[in-house]
């Protein structure tokens, strides 16, 4: 497995895992009708701004196969996304993602995210504490179930 920084270049590819992820992986925790409008928005504004500053750690086998991605927002010291390639999971891939995201990190806040509810005890397992459950204003228009958490670095 190799890493490197993610690039604009890299966005459709991305956001191409990242909704397979949300329809293959997330559909556990949610319903059909927050999965369709989920899974069909185009990639946000704020992830070609994220990839430019250089916040985004992409994995990729030896033949440069994407295995997944992170996105980290310096701004707020968020983990604003981590997808791993649902047929890799289990393998490791999104605990060095995370590693490598949380290097990008100011050491003197806290680190926050905003946990899809089917990715929680991944993200414990990673020294998250979980908040309170909230309603992440989605752009696609729905309200997502999420859990708000946090960690020091």
């Amino acid at each position: 497995m190799q890493f490197r920084t993610g690039t604009t270049d890299d966005v459709a590819t991305l956001w191409a895992l990242r909704t397979r992820c949300v329809r293959e992986t997330c559909s556990s925790h949610y319903p059909p009708e927050v999965i369709a409008p989920w899974s069909a928005s185009p990639p946000p504004a704020q992830y070609e701004r994220l990839l430019a500053q250089g916040g985004c750690v992409v994995a990729e086998d030896g033949q440069g196969v994407l295995l997944g991605f992170g996105v980290f927002d310096a701004a707020g010291n968020e983990v604003d996304a981590l997808f791993v390639d649902p047929d890799k999971g289990g393998q490791g891939i999104g605990q060095a993602l995370m590693q490598r995201l949380l290097a990008l990190a100011d050491p003197a806040r806290e680190v926050v995210l905003s946990a899809s509810l089917n990715a929680v005890p991944f993200y414990q397992r990673q020294g998250f504490i979980a908040g309170a459950e909230e309603a992440y204003p989605h752009p696609s228009g729905v309200a997502l179930a999420s859990v708000r958490m946090h960690r020091n670095v």
